[in-house]
């Protein structure tokens, strides 16, 4: 299932992609929820059969709506986890001339995100305070269940579904500041989406396609199965002394292929069309402004 949320006629909505249409929720399950975050804080397992069962509705043409980012407005920051691809250690320690040190736990850090990015918005270039805008393709993991010191076999019963994350980052702010933080919160700088597949549609743990375009040109090309911590590890890990809730966003790290680990480095400019891929979710694609 692929959840997404959605203007229609000037509503909003959300609702489940069939094909080349979008059900809403309330037609499939007789009760309206505020948004995505309303639901999965309120999901139920008796709602499974009835999204699964859109026979005799025919929804709402996909091309006659507006989507948007599927969790518009995180309740809590977005979870990072930072050098979780062998191959972008490499490339970024050869870009900053530091060691290729494969971390021994997981890299956290958080991103504040007043409201996400949706599919086909902008990327705000932000070029009175950072020549250096970058992509990173990732893909994010929705918690569906709260809970703390989770065992890592027990994971997949607090996960909701997955989605696609550009955690965009500004490199000059990140050096000057000598933390992460501030280069990847700037305003309108975390497109999200352009769906949540719930995670019963794939197995698991899922082994998926992940690329990034830039014009077209392919930048990142990888598949999760390359994943330092693999998704048991990092919510197990992030769970000791932390509770989880529902609706927080894990962001599980980016593949190589950044503009910064290239010679010389390609940073976005002003007019660069962004598409972030992941196999089973789909394309999230934006424009620099």
């Amino acid at each position: 299932m692929l959840f997404a949320s959605f203007i229609y006629k000037g509503d909003k909505y959300i609702g489940i992609v069939q094909g080349d249409n979008v059900i809403p929720i309330k037609d499939l399950i007789g009760k309206e929820f505020a948004s995505l975050i309303d639901l999965i804080e309120n999901f139920s397992a008796k709602y499974i059969a009835l999204l699964k069962d859109a026979s005799g509705h025919e929804g709402i043409k996909l091309s006659d709506v507006v989507l948007t980012s599927p969790i518009l407005h995180p309740k809590r920051n977005v979870i990072c986890i930072g050098k979780n691809y062998k191959e972008h250690i490499d490339e970024i320690a050869n870009s900053i001339d530091a060691e290729h040190n494969i971390p021994e736990h997981p890299v956290f850090f958080t991103k504040m995100v007043d409201k996400s990015v949706g599919p086909f918005e902008n990327i705000k270039l932000h070029k009175e305070i950072t020549s250096s805008l970058d992509y990173e393709a990732e893909l994010g993991i929705i918690i569906g269940q709260e809970g703390s010191n989770i065992p890592k076999n027990k994971v997949h019963k607090y996960i909701f579904g997955y989605t696609i994350i550009n955690d965009i980052s500004a490199r000059d702010i990140q050096r000057k500041h000598v933390q992460w933080f501030r280069g990847k919160s700037l305003d309108g700088t975390c497109p999200i989406g352009p769906y949540v597949l719930h995670k019963d549609s794939i197995p698991y743990p899922p082994k998926l396609k992940i690329q990034c375009r830039v014009n077209d040109n392919l930048r990142q090309d990888s598949t999760t199965e390359k994943l330092i911590f693999d998704i048991d590890t990092i919510v197990s890990e992030l769970s000791k002394g932390i509770t989880l809730k529902r609706g927080d966003i894990i962001s599980t790290g980016t593949p190589d292929g950044v503009g910064m680990g290239m010679n010389p480095p390609k940073y976005l400019k002003e007019g660069d069309k962004v598409e972030c891929y992941i196999e089973n979710i789909g394309y999230l694609i934006n424009t620099v402004k």
